[in-house]
C-alpha cells in the first residue's frame, strides 16, 4: 500500500455477440452491482451477465468497510477475495475517554474491487460508457447505442429523494504515506475528541501498514453540500496534531451518504422508474452509519436463488424486499431523528458516547442491523443526553 494504486484503463468493449440474449444487464459498476456479477457468476454461472459503466474503471476510488460480525460466515466465505485489510479490533475516542472493542473490522479497497470484479465479467464489461436511459429490459448509451437484456438492475448511487427524509453523513479523506512510522496497530473508527464545527464530527483513520494511513474527516449535517476543501483541511490538521508529517498524498476519497429518518419508500421505489434497483437507490443501507456492504451482499445472495421471467418481474422481487427492509428498521431511523431532531448540533457526539459504553455484543448486533428488542430497550432506557421534552416530537415518523 506504499505506493499509488493503478488499474487497467481501457474500455473494454461488449462483443456484439455478447450482447445477445443477455439474462441481467448491470447499469453501473459500483458496489452493489459488482457484488451481484460476483455473485451470480460463481452460483449461477448459467445466467449471462454484463456490467456497464461510465467511469474507467469499477467502484470509483472508495473504500468500503465493515464489521466482520455485520456478515454470516457463508457470507464472509464469499466476499473474503475481496478484503484487502482485516484488523481483530477497533477503537473509538470521546471526551469522556477512549475504548478499544475486539470485534474484526475488514476493508475493500477499489482496487481489490476493480481486479475481482472485472476478472468476473470479463467479455461482458463497457466501461468509459455513460448512460442517458434505463429501462426495465434496456439501457441507451449516450452514444444513442441500446443494450438489450431480459432485465436489467440499476445500481448507479443515490439520486435526489424528495419521498425521503434524510439527514447526510459527508466525508473527505486521504490515504497519506507518512514520512515516520504511525505506531497504530488498528483502526480508529471515530475520534469525536476534535471540535464539532457545528454537528457530529470525527475523525477515522485505517492503518494500512507501517507508515501509510487513510484519513477521513467525517461529518453528519442536516445538509448535503460537501465543502471538499474545507475536509481536507480538517485531516491535514488532524495529521498534524498526531505529530504525522505527510510525504505523500497517494489518493483521494469522497462521500455524501444518507442517514435515514422517515419516508414513504414505496413511492421513493416507484420514482426511481421501471427498472429494479440496487443499493443506495434501493435504499439498501444502514440507516445509522451508511455503511451498504453488508445490504449490497444480501442482496446479492436473494438474486442468486431466484429467477425472473422479465424486468418487471426482477424489480417487483426486488421492490418487495426493499419494503421488507425499511420497515425492519424503523427503530434505527428513531435514533436518527433523535440525533438529528432530538440533540442540539454541537451536543449529538454526546448520543454516540452514551452509546459507546453500552456492552459490545449489542454494538454488534447494532451495526448489522440485527437489535434484539432487549437491545432496544437497553438503548433508549436511561437520560438521554439532551432534554426529554426535545426527545417527544421524534417518536413518530413522519
Amino acid at each position: 500500500m506504499a505506493k499509488p494504486h493503478t488499474w487497467h484503463l481501457l474500455s473494454m468493449p461488449i462483443a456484439r455477440g455478447d450482447t445477445e440474449g443477455l439474462d441481467l444487464l448491470l447499469a453501473g459498476g459500483g458496489l452493489a452491482n459488482g457484488l451481484i456479477a460476483l455473485r451470480l457468476k460463481r452460483i449461477r454461472p448459467d445466467l449471462k451477465v454484463a456490467v456497464v459503466e461510465a467511469a474507467e474503471r469499477l467502484g470509483g476510488s472508495h473504500t468500503w468497510s465493515f464489521f466482520q460480525t455485520d456478515l454470516t460466515s457463508a457470507q464472509l466465505g464469499w466476499v473474503e477475495p475481496l478484503i484487502a485489510h482485516r484488523w481483530p479490533g477497533y477503537a473509538v475516542r470521546f471526551p469522556e475517554g477512549d475504548r478499544r472493542l475486539s470485534t474484526p473490522y475488514c476493508s475493500v479497497t477499489a482496487a481489490s474491487f476493480d481486479s475481482i470484479v472485472r476478472t468476473a465479467v470479463s467479455g461482458r464489461l463497457r466501461l468509459n460508457a455513460p448512460i442517458r436511459e434505463v429501462g426495465a429490459d434496456s439501457v441507451v448509451l449516450e452514444t444513442g447505442e441500446r443494450i438489450s437484456a431480459k432485465a436489467v438492475i440499476d445500481g448507479r448511487g443515490p439520486i435526489a429523494a424528495p419521498d425521503l427524509a434524510l439527514g447526510f453523513q459527508k466525508f473527505v479523506g486521504l490515504e497519506v504515506r507518512l514520512d515516520a512510522p504511525h505506531g497504530m496497530t488498528e483502526p480508529l473508527l471515530m475520534d469525536a475528541t476534535v471540535d464539532q464545527a457545528g454537528g457530529y464530527r470525527f475523525l477515522y483513520v485505517l492503518p494500512f501498514d507501517a507508515d501509510t494511513v487513510l484519513i477521513e474527516d467525517t461529518r453528519y449535517t442536516d445538509g448535503p453540500d460537501l465543502d471538499h476543501g474545507a475536509l481536507e483541511a480538517g485531516v491535514v490538521a488532524y495529521a498534524r496534531d498526531r505529530g504525522w508529517r505527510i510525504a505523500e498524498v497517494l489518493r483521494r476519497e469522497h462521500g455524501v451518504l444518507p442517514v435515514a429518518l422517515a419516508g414513504d419508500v414505496d413511492a421513493h421505489l416507484k420514482r426511481m422508474g421501471p427498472a429494479a434497483q440496487s443499493g443506495l437507490r434501493a435504499c439498501l443501507f444502514h440507516p445509522t452509519t451508511g455503511y451498504s456492504l453488508p445490504d449490497a451482499v444480501r442482496l446479492a445472495d436473494l438474486l442468486a436463488t431466484i429467477s425472473w421471467r422479465s424486468g418487471e418481474d426482477l424489480a417487483d422481487h426486488i421492490r418487495r424486499y426493499a419494503i421488507g427492509v425499511w420497515r425492519s428498521r424503523r427503530f434505527y431511523r428513531l435514533l436518527d431523528r433523535l440525533l438529528f431532531r432530538g440533540a442540539a448540533p454541537p451536543q449529538r457526539f454526546k448520543v454516540m458516547e452514551r452509546f459507546y459504553g453500552l456492552p459490545q455484543p449489542l454494538i454488534e448486533r447494532f451495526y448489522a442491523a440485527r437489535s434484539t428488542t432487549a437491545d432496544k430497550m437497553r438503548i433508549l432506557i436511561g437520560r438521554p443526553p439532551f432534554p426529554i421534552i426535545d426527545a417527544l416530537p421524534c417518536l413518530i415518523e413522519r
